[in-house]
């Protein structure tokens, strides 16, 4: 057997195609969409990150701007900031980059940003209108591995899904997301005993811990679906998931790699967000 791959930056790039003949049919109507990034401190992989929403902001045609406050920004000073964008119609989104320096509470910050404008679907009323099914802005790495399921022809519906990492950011989010597209979910976490044997009781199996290469291949039910959102930096330089590619691709049936699968897509699901936000703003939602 050997995997079908799925190409995150291909379905990536349908999906900007899409937003980018959305964003041009606003234009006509003078409504542009919006997006703010705060960057606090000089963080090297930040400052990566930053650039490129950026350059997707630009590639799109967002109006987009790039705040940078030095690291000894105190809390209030940027609780001032993200009150000032909040109340700004020129943006639709407010994005502040993580990790912050450790004097500022990542809490207290998203718990600043309007709900209107979470495109990172972090604060708490965005969280809970996910857990009950109702319309939300969604975080965007969860968002984006249903897409890329949808989009590669796998549907969740009665299939059992394996959700490894319990985090906020991923595990407990695309749980939810499993659960609405009625898939049945099992998180496995470091207490789990037994992983490998759960592991191996999935359909779709989902890798989220920021371990690396630790999926191996008798964690694999024959033919299952792998996603692998981990991405990890070897000692020589090289990215790798958390799962060992080359154990597990010859029993899946389908897998994505790394780089080039998950990854893609949250800078996606971000501009998604984005479009989504402004649509709202202007009651088209």
């Amino acid at each position: 057997m050997s995997a079908n791959l799925i190409d995150g930056k291909k379905i990536s790039e349908s999906i900007r195609e899409e937003i980018l003949a959305e964003v041009q049919r606003l234009s006509e109507k003078g409504i542009r969409p919006g997006l703010v990034v705060i960057l606090v401190g000089d963080d090297p992989a930040s400052q990566v990150y930053v650039r490129n929403k950026a350059k997707t902001c630009e590639k799109l045609g967002y109006h987009s701007e790039v705040m940078r406050l030095p690291a000894e920004t105190g809390e209030a000073e940027l609780l001032t900031v993200i009150e000032r964008y909040n109340a700004d119609p020129a943006f639709h989104g407010i994005l502040v980059q993580f990790p912050l320096p450790k004097h500022i509470r990542e809490k207290a910050v998203i718990d600043a940003i309007s709900v209107d404008k979470d495109v990172d679907g972090f604060h708490p009323v965005s969280v809970g209108n996910l857990v009950i099914g109702d319309d939300a802005l969604l975080p965007c790495t969860p968002s984006g591995v249903i897409e890329l399921l949808k989009r590669s022809g796998v549907s969740p519906a009665g299939k059992h899904a394996v959700v490894i990492g319990r985090s906020n950011l991923v595990g407990k989010p695309l749980a939810m997301l499993l659960l609405r597209e009625n898939a049945t979910v099992t998180v496995c976490h470091s207490r789990t005993a037994n992983l490998p044997e759960m592991a191996r009781q999935a359909d779709i199996l989902v890798a989220a811990v920021g371990v690396p290469n630790m999926v191996k291949r008798d964690w694999v039910k024959p033919g299952a679906v792998v996603i692998d959102v981990g991405i990890n930096r070897l000692p020589d330089g090289k990215l790798c998931g958390d799962v060992d590619f080359g154990e597990a691709a010859p029993v899946a049936g389908a897998i994505t790699p790394v780089p080039g699968g998950v990854g893609p897509m949250t800078i996606t699901m971000l501009m998604a967000n984005t479009l989504k936000a402004c649509k709202l703003a202007h009651g088209l939602g």
